[in-house]
């Protein structure tokens, strides 16, 4: 009969070693793979200029495409038949893109569907439809309570070590 050392031997669960020479290499390869890509982004983000209206003058392009759904709700609650109006934004759309893309002109599809009788919208109605912010959902506030929750903490804490002030600005 075993002794009780071999008993209590026999429920000792076996546990495989966990430093090996590929995970202490992998590892702290990553950390050097991790601080060069902040280095880089450090390095371009921190000469980076903003132009606003640069980016309001490519918004104000791209909008009248990601207005469609809304133009459409509201030519069918004018009482268009969706299935027609669908298909009409569609070949306006992928035309105006076609002449942006290849002929370098701007894009018309707000005139092209102020032109088209079947939706019965004016130029002035659809160009109200074009308001930016209504096309963001939350993401200024969830934008606003990552950087108050998440980031402002963590620029205090390491403040020093960073030499900056523990404002964010966006």
């Amino acid at each position: 009969s075993p002794s009780n050392s071999s008993r209590k031997l026999a429920c000792v669960p076996v546990v495989p070693l966990d430093d090996s020479a590929n995970r202490r290499i992998s590892i702290s390869e990553a950390f050097l793979a991790t601080d060069s890509i902040l280095e880089l982004y450090f390095n371009v983000a921190s000469d980076l200029v903003v132009y606003p209206r640069v980016i309001e003058a490519h918004l104000r392009a791209e909008l009248p495409f990601m207005a469609t759904e809304n133009i459409l709700m509201n030519a069918v609650s004018a009482g268009g038949d969706r299935q027609e109006l669908h298909e009409k934004i569609r070949v306006h759309s992928m035309e105006a893109a076609r002449q942006v893309k290849e002929e370098g002109l701007s894009n018309d599809l707000l005139q092209r569907i102020a032109n088209d009788e079947a939706f019965g919208l004016s130029l002035e109605q659809l160009e109200s439809l074009m308001n930016p912010e209504g096309f963001t959902g939350r993401a200024e506030q969830q934008t606003e309570e990552f950087l108050d929750e998440q980031v402002a903490p963590i620029l205090i804490e390491y403040r020093k070590l960073l030499g900056m002030s523990d404002e964010v600005k966006v």
